[in-house]
């Protein structure tokens, strides 16, 4: 007796039907991602710190055309740019003219700016928008244009070779632009708040000091660090208006590196890097609110 085994036949499309693709995970996914962002961010912040690291890598080259042959430098780094640039030059005396200068334009700047701001943002007179247009064609002038009117009205008040006078000069430029982002700021704080201090019998003055002016530190931070770096950073009419050595700002005195036949970069690079100490501490204090104060100022107005 025999048996036949009977084969299902096989089904050449099921044979042939291909794999389905195997599914990316939710996890998988948002780690590639990841991986792909900081990526993306180390590279980026590589790419931005390498400028200054160079900086300093030329800093410590003794000669004044290292920069030529920067691969000498490792075999003879040195800090003796920096001793010399400390004792040999007037870089206290531009230290103090700097923090005069920046210090008194922040200070001034800020003030006027925000009265101007929280003024056009709050009170409607006739003229308002006007006004701030005004401010706004301010700006479309050169500095060239500029400096020569400008350093008449010094000379004739007595300003030239004064702090005071350049602290006025970059309080104009500072004060249109700040204005403007004070304003927009303001208006992005309730007016209920103001209605409500005037319930509490507080003056326009003491409800914009004592209500708005704590809940706007973001936007005051922005203006003030805007003011600083703008008069930090300054040369045409530093070195226009400030005749003396002694009242250079930094800016100013990094100058003096540099003659028709010579440029000691050595120097320059040492005193660059010393510089950028107080832009470093300034931007570390307000740090915290500067991205607050960028992006709110720009959501209403």
């Amino acid at each position: 007796m025999t048996t036949t085994t009977v084969e299902n036949p096989v089904n050449e499309k099921d044979s042939a039907k291909p794999a389905a693709p195997r599914q990316v995970r939710r996890g998988e996914n948002s780690r590639r991602t990841s991986v792909v962002s900081h990526g993306i961010l180390i590279v980026a912040s590589l790419i931005a710190l390498f400028p200054v690291a160079w900086l300093v890598f030329l800093s410590l080259g003794p000669d004044k055309d290292d920069y030529l042959h920067p691969g000498g430098i490792w075999k003879k780094m040195t800090l003796d740019n920096y001793t010399f640039v400390l004792q040999e030059t007037k870089f206290f005396d531009w230290l103090t003219s700097t923090m005069i200068v920046t210090l008194g334009t922040t200070l001034i700047g800020v003030v006027i700016s925000a009265t101007t701001g929280y003024a056009v943002s709050r009170m409607r007179f006739p003229g308002y928008k006007k006004f701030m247009w005004v401010l706004l064609v301010t700006q479309m002038f050169p500095v060239a244009v500029l400096m020569v009117p400008m350093y008449q009205i010094l000379s004739e008040v007595q300003l030239i070779d004064n702090y005071l006078g350049l602290i006025l000069v970059y309080c104009s430029t500072t004060v249109p632009y700040c204005a403007w982002l004070m304003k927009g700021y303001f208006d992005t704080i309730p007016f209920e708040i103001d209605e409500a201090g005037r319930v509490d019998g507080l003056s326009p003055f003491g409800t914009f000091a004592r209500l708005i002016l704590p809940l706007a530190k973001p936007g005051l931070a922005v203006a003030a660090f805007y003011s600083f770096l703008t008069a930090f950073g300054e040369v045409a009419f530093a070195s226009t208006f400030m005749l003396s050595d002694t009242k250079y700002t930094f800016a100013v005195g990094l100058q003096t590196f540099v003659s028709e036949h010579d440029a000691q970069r050595n120097l320059m690079a040492a005193t660059a890097v010393l510089i950028a100490i107080p832009v470093s501490a300034f931007f570390y204090f307000v740090q915290k609110n500067l991205v607050t104060g960028l992006t709110a100022g720009g959501t209403k107005g």
